[in-house]
Order: C-alpha cells, then sequence, then structure tokens
C-alpha cells in the first residue's frame, strides 16, 4: 500500500445483507438471499455500473454479495458457507494484489441461528482476512445494529436518514464516496475518529418514521452536524426491534478528525434523542384490527389502506399468518360484492397450485396460510372464485386472485411484498377504485401513502408484532425503553461518548 496519495485504489465489495425477526419461525436459505458474484454485483448498483459516475473512480474487485427481502434468521450452515466464500475470495484479491479499501454492502440486522451479532462476526473475520491497513466503508439501514465489534471492525459507518428508505441508493453511494475521499488522503490521515454511544431505546420502523415527529426533527440534524469543520459523516441508527439480542438498541455515532468536535456532537444528539424517546408514536392512527374496519367501512374516503402490520414481510415476518384474512372472512360487509376490498397477500404454493388446476373462472375450496407461521389461526378456509393468475413475478413467481364476494385475496407461490401499484394492476386489480385495500406492511411505502385517501395501522399478531412487550423479548440489554421506566431522574442513561479504537 502506498504511502501518498491513491488516484485509483484497488477496493473490494462483498456483503450480506438481511433483517431477520428472531420471532418468526421461517428461516432465509441462501437461495433466497440470491448470492451475487463478479461483475453480477457491479450491475447492481448505477453509480458503479457501466457508465455510472464511480464506475472508473476505483479498481473493483466484487467478491459476494447476498440479498434478501426480510424474513427469519439463516442457518449456521449456509451463513458458514457464505461467510467462507467471502473471507477466501478476499484473501486471494488481496495476496494477488493488495487492496487499499474494501466496501462492506449490509443491512445491520441480519440474525444467525446459534449466533449474536452476525454482521459484527463477519466484519472481524473480514477485518483479519485483509489487516489493519484496509480502509473498510458500510452503508447501513437506519433499522440496522451497531454493536462495538462492528463499530470497531470498520473504519467508515454511515446510515440511511428517512423511513420510509427512500435515501437507500443515496446512502450507499454515499459509503462509497467517503471511501473514495478518504482514500484519496495520505496514508497517516485516513482512518477517521469514531464516537460512539448507544442509547437504551428500542422501537419499531413505525413509531419512528422520519415522516413525523420527533424522528423528523431529530434526523434533521444528521446533515447539520455533516458540515461542520472536522466532522465527516453522522448517524442515528435506531436499531432493528424485532430480534432478541444483546446488540440491538439505538446508537449515535459520528465519525471525522476533531476528537473534540465529534464526540460533542455526538452526545448533544444522543441527549436530543434521549429528551424525546417517550415522544415516539405510530405514524398513523393505530388500533385492533376490528377497531381499523369499523373506520374503514365507516369513512367515505376511497381507496382507505389498512396496514396487517404483525406479519408484515418487510420486517421479517413469515408472511403467512392467516389470522388477519380469517377475520376478514367472517366480516358480512366483506361479503356484499359491492364493497370492493383487496387483501395482499398469502404465500401459499399448495394453494396457489390447486387455483392453477382449477383454472380462471373457476370456484375453489381451499386451506390457506399458517404453512411456515401458524400464528394464533393456523390455516383458513377460503371459499371463492379464481379470478386472476399472473406468472412469471420475480419475487411471488405465480399469483393468484380470488375473488370471495367483496374481497379479493392474493395468494402467491413465494412471499412478496406489495409496495407499488404495479404490484396490484399486474393481478387485474386497480387499487385506486378499491373501497379497501389491507396489506402485509408497517408504514405505507411512498406510492401506496401517496395513493391512500386514509390509512390505519392494524396492531396484529405475527413474527413482528408491533407490541414489543407482547412479543417477548428475553436476551435484550435492560433497563430499555419501553420494556423499563425511566421516568425517575435517576435512572437517566450515561450517554457519553466512547470513541472507537481503530483495528489492530
Amino acid at each position: 500500500m502506498s504511502d501518498g496519495p491513491v488516484t485509483r485504489p484497488r477496493i473490494a465489495i462483498a456483503g450480506l445483507s438481511l433483517e431477520a425477526s428472531t420471532f418468526s419461525p421461517a428461516v432465509t436459505r441462501t437461495e433466497a438471499l440470491h448470492p451475487k458474484r463478479g461483475a453480477e454485483i457491479l450491475a447492481g448498483r448505477p453509480f458503479w455500473a457501466e457508465g455510472g459516475a464511480l464506475r472508473d473512480a476505483a479498481e473493483w474487485v466484487p467478491i459476494l454479495q447476498g440479498r434478501a427481502i426480510p424474513g427469519g434468521p439463516v442457518p449456521m450452515e449456509d451463513y458458514t458457507a457464505l461467510k467462507a466464500e467471502i473471507i477466501d475470495g478476499l484473501r486471494a484479491a488481496h495476496q494477488q494484489q493488495p487492496l487499499d479499501g474494501m466496501v462492506f454492502d449490509i443491512h445491520g440486522a441480519m440474525s444467525v441461528v446459534g449466533m449474536d451479532d452476525a454482521e459484527g462476526d463477519l466484519a472481524v473475520a473480514i477485518r483479519e482476512a485483509v489487516g489493519p491497513d484496509v480502509l473498510i466503508s458500510t452503508g447501513m439501514d437506519l433499522h440496522g445494529n451497531v454493536s462495538w465489534r462492528l463499530a470497531e471492525a470498520m473504519d467508515l459507518l454511515t446510515c440511511y436518514r428517512m423511513a420510509p428508505h427512500e435515501d437507500a441508493l443515496e446512502t450507499k453511494e454515499r459509503a462509497v464516496r467517503n471511501l473514495l475521499d478518504r482514500l484519496a488522503l495520505p496514508a497517516e490521515r485516513r482512518r477517521p475518529l469514531k464516537a460512539w454511544i448507544p442509547l437504551p431505546i428500542l422501537l419499531p420502523g413505525e413509531k419512528t418514521s422520519t415522516r413525523i415527529e420527533p424522528a423528523k426533527s431529530l434526523y434533521a440534524v444528521i446533515e447539520e452536524i455533516e458540515a461542520l469543520d472536522g466532522v465527516l459523516d453522522a448517524g442515528f441508527w435506531i436499531g432493528y426491534a424485532w430480534a432478541d439480542e444483546p446488540r440491538n438498541m439505538a446508537i449515535v455515532m459520528v465519525t471525522g478528525d476533531d476528537q473534540e468536535v465529534i464526540t460533542d456532537t455526538a452526545e448533544r444528539l444522543a441527549r436530543a434523542i434521549w429528551d424525546r424517546h417517550t415522544e415516539f408514536a405510530f405514524v398513523a392512527p393505530a388500533g385492533t384490527l376490528d377497531e381499523c374496519l369499523e373506520a374503514a367501512f365507516a369513512s367515505s374516503k376511497q381507496p382507505y389502506f389498512i396496514s396487517d402490520s404483525g406479519d408484515n414481510p418487510t420486517a421479517g415476518g413469515a408472511g403467512d399468518v392467516s389470522w388477519t384474512l380469517g377475520e376478514l372472512l367472517k366480516r358480512e360487509e366483506l361479503a356484499d360484492p359491492s364493497y370492493t376490498a383487496i387483501y395482499a397477500s398469502i404465500p401459499d404454493a399448495n394453494a396457489v397450485a390447486a387455483c392453477l388446476a382449477a383454472g380462471v373462472g373457476a370456484e375453489v375450496d381451499l386451506e390457506v396460510g399458517a404453512v411456515v407461521d401458524p400464528g394464533p389461526a393456523g390455516p383458513v378456509r377460503l371459499t371463492g372464485v379464481v379470478e386472476h393468475i399472473n406468472h412469471g413475478d420475480p419475487d411471488a413467481v405465480t399469483e393468484v386472485v380470488v375473488r370471495h364476494g367483496g374481497l379479493r385475496v392474493i395468494l402467491t407461490q413465494l412471499r412478496k411484498p406489495y409496495h407499488v401499484e404495479r404490484d396490484f394492476t399486474q393481478n387485474g386489480l386497480d387499487p385506486r377504485s378499491a373501497d379497501l385495500v389491507i396489506v402485509k406492511i408497517g408504514y405505507l411505502e411512498p406510492e401506496l401513502f401517496a395513493m391512500a385517501a386514509d390509512w390505519m395501522l392494524a396492531l396484529t399478531p405475527g413474527g413482528v408484532d408491533q407490541d414489543l412487550v407482547r412479543l417477548g423479548h428475553h436476551r435484550i440489554s435492560r433497563p430499555m425503553y419501553p420494556f423499563d421506566d425511566f421516568s425517575d431522574p435517576a435512572t437517566t442513561p450515561d450517554l457519553s461518548a466512547r470513541l472507537v479504537g481503530s483495528w489492530s
């Protein structure tokens, strides 16, 4: 490695990205992570793809990158094999020609069966493989976790500043640009200082959306801190609420070259967050499913959206808890064809196969859901008419719409989140003209949010239950809000910044 500025650094790319609920009985196998290798990794990001702004900024050395939609933990044998491939690839690349840097592409909330702090474990192994001189940068989801071990193994850390994550790609690029900027400095000045502060707060994303206060204002401070002399980056990781590991909590981190500035700003941000920690509330009116349905039926606004939040597949739910569907099928309002409603969705390959065998227009009598997560209801009986079949969806593979009265139920071969209008229209459904749309989601993603005339968050059961106390954590660090009472000033946590040392 040269002591002088590097004009075209040699930078490796690797990582495993997953958000995994330890309360879900599902597992995420290797195939669900869709591992990419070599040039396929570069094609996945526009900034370093062919013609991208950073394509020629470095000699990119893509090793392996896996990414899955949220789900259950990764089995140990799958993780061990993927980890070994990453480490072997990095060692081989580094021996062939020394690496200058690495992009560690992760989410931050991956769980592995039988292991705490999977990203920390992988980061330490990577650091040991490439040595102390290689600069490593990561851009993470704000629902990720930053353990001390992860913070120590990384040199540069940044995270999203918006929830929903409309700045995801911007954050990933910022992590790369931060790395390139530091590699352009003389070797002795490249590695910044890191001020790290844990906060005893564990909240679901639906209570920390940057669309509303207090998160809106707290995250707005991040860019102000970043603009200060002596600061490179600042982050507020709210953490991942649905894994029961000691690392799961909120973290503030500020990186830069001025120890006094990064320490002071980290502490001020941490205090600002703690001063408002009891203000975090659901991003929408919330209630039981019955309360949400009654509000929808009484409303003249159309379409009315209800989030079936407890089994949200984009937070780590198995996706096939059928309790909500069973409750919908009991409602007389939805048996009336004049009231139009859509439910998305239930993954059940056997039910989909039965619909395919019957064909469009046929009447079917199905047992649906609870294949992975039995939930409180088990499988639910669904009778109706096969109205539409769609083949070729990249996530669901095959989708089927079954009509029961005024309710259209989407069944999928594999688990799929429904986030955009096209997810519905490709199934012959017009969500804009529906009276009611019930979707397995937490806060509404941007297209659905813009489409909804009104909406509520239903506090339903599942592996990502919004009621964390009801869900039952046993291994998180305590005391922790909202599990414990901090009303006595004597219980105020120590929010002093700790400087994270460089790896040696």
